[in-house]
C-alpha cells in the first residue's frame, strides 16, 4: 500500500472537494498524510483516519523570504513523512511543493484549481508567477486542468511538458448533494453562495438585490459565506433594510438550498470550475452566471439558467427579470436540466477514478 501526502492552503480545499478520494484511500488501505494550516474540518479527518501535519502557509502573501522558507518546510516535511506520491493542490502548494517534490526526487502530481489574479491580471506578477510555474513543474508526474482556458494558457505559454489531463472541476458528489424539492411559498428566492469579496460580484448581486426587491416585493435574496471586512457594514446595513438577508458561513450547503429557487453566481474570479454552480446544479436549482471559464461549463443559457456579462449590474437585473417572467414549472425545469447536466458530466466519481489510476 501507497502513503499518500496531500499539500493544501486550507482545510476546506481537502474536505469539501476531495473528501471521496481521501475516503477511497483509506478503504483501500493507504496511508493518507494532509498538511494544510489548522482548521475547523481537520478534526473531521483525523477521526477518518488521516495523519495531520500542520504548516503555516499565507495564502496571499508575497514576501521573499517566507516564500522560499515554504520550500524549505515542504522539503523536511516530505523528508520526514517519505511519501510514495505527493497531490497538490492551490498555487502555493503546487508551485512550492512541486519544486520540494523535485529536490526530493518523489513522484508529484498537481492540480490546477485556476489560475489566481495575479496571473490573469497580467503585468509583472503573472510573468513571476510563469518562470515559478516552469521552475516547479518540470518534473510532474502529471498536470490536472478544471477547464480548457487554464490548460491552454499553460500550453501557450510552453510552461511543461508533463502529461496533462482535464478534469470535470472537482466534480460534486451526486449522492450527497439531491435534487430537492422546489421551493413554492409564493416568493422567488435568490442566494449568493460564496466568499463575500469583490471578484466573486457581490456589487452586482447587491446592486440587482436593491433594484429588484423594490420592484418585485415578492423576491428574496440570501448571502451566505465567509464575509470579507470591507463589506460587513454594508451586509448588515441591507440586511436591516430587509433587501437582503445575511445567514453568514453555512456549512450545510445542500440544506441552504432547500430553501433556494436560483443561485446567482455573478463571479469574475479566476477559478477552476465553481463548485457552488455544480451542487446548486446537482440540488435541481437553476443558476445564474458569468459568462467566463469556470462558470460556462456548468451551463447552458436558457436550459439550465442564464449567463450574464462579467461585472453588469444591468445585465444581471436584466436576466434576474427573465427568470422572474417564468412559470414555476420552467423554473423547476430549468433545475432539473442542470442535474441532468452534471450527472452526465460532473459525476466527483470521475475525478476519484483519475487520481487512483494516476496512484
Amino acid at each position: 500500500m501507497s502513503k499518500v501526502l496531500f499539500l493544501v492552503n486550507h482545510d476546506v480545499v481537502i474536505y469539501n472537494f476531495r473528501l471521496e478520494l481521501v475516503e477511497r484511500l483509506i478503504k483501500e488501505g493507504h496511508q493518507v498524510v494532509i498538511s494544510s494550516p489548522y482548521g475547523e474540518r481537520i478534526e473531521d479527518l483525523k477521526a477518518l483516519g488521516c495523519e495531520y501535519r500542520e504548516i503555516e502557509l499565507s495564502r496571499h502573501g508575497t514576501n521573499p523570504v517566507k516564500e522560499l522558507k515554504l520550500i524549505s518546510t515542504y522539503k523536511k516535511l516530505i523528508n520526514d513523512i517519505k511519501p510514495d506520491i505527493v497531490f497538490s493542490y492551490t498555487i502555493k502548494p503546487n508551485i512550492y511543493g512541486a519544486i520540494a517534490c523535485k529536490m526530493t526526487k518523489t513522484p508529484c502530481v498537481a492540480n490546477v484549481t485556476g489560475l489566481g489574479t495575479a496571473v490573469e491580471n497580467g503585468g509583472i506578477m503573472q510573468t513571476i508567477t510563469v518562470m515559478l510555474y516552469k521552475l516547479a513543474f518540470n518534473k510532474l508526474k502529471r498536470l490536472f486542468f478544471q477547464n480548457e482556458e487554464n490548460m491552454q494558457f499553460f500550453i501557450d505559454k510552453k510552461i511543461t511538458s508533463c502529461p496533462k489531463t482535464l478534469l470535470p472541476g472537482s466534480g460534486v458528489n451526486l449522492k450527497r448533494f439531491l435534487p430537492l424539492e422546489y421551493r413554492d411559498d409564493g416568493k422567488v428566492h435568490f442566494a449568493f453562495v460564496s466568499r463575500i469579496m469583490k471578484e466573486k460580484g457581490i456589487d452586482q448581486y447587491l446592486d440587482a438585490a436593491k433594484y429588484i426587491k423594490n420592484k418585485y416585493p415578492d423576491t428574496e435574496f440570501h448571502v451566505c459565506g465567509f464575509c470579507e471586512q470591507e463589506y460587513e457594514e454594508e451586509l448588515k446595513s441591507l440586511t436591516n433594510q430587509g433587501v437582503i438577508t445575511y445567514h453568514g458561513m453555512v456549512r450545510d450547503v445542500a440544506g441552504f438550498l432547500e430553501g433556494v429557487n436560483c443561485t446567482v453566481h455573478p463571479t469574475y474570479y479566476p477559478e477552476g470550475i465553481s463548485n457552488v454552480l455544480l451542487e446548486s446544479s446537482a440540488c435541481a436549482r437553476p443558476i445564474i452566471t458569468t459568462d467566463r471559464a469556470g462558470c460556462r461549463e456548468v451551463i447552458d443559457d436558457g436550459v439550465n439558467g442564464y449567463i450574464v456579462k462579467q461585472q453588469n449590474s444591468n445585465d444581471l437585473i436584466e436576466k434576474i427579470e427573465k427568470f422572474l417572467s417564468l412559470t414555476y414549472e420552467e423554473r423547476k425545469n430549468m433545475g432539473l436540466k442542470g442535474r441532468e447536466k452534471v450527472e452526465k458530466e460532473f459525476d466527483r466519481q470521475i475525478v476519484v477514478d483519475a487520481y487512483i489510476r494516476e496512484l
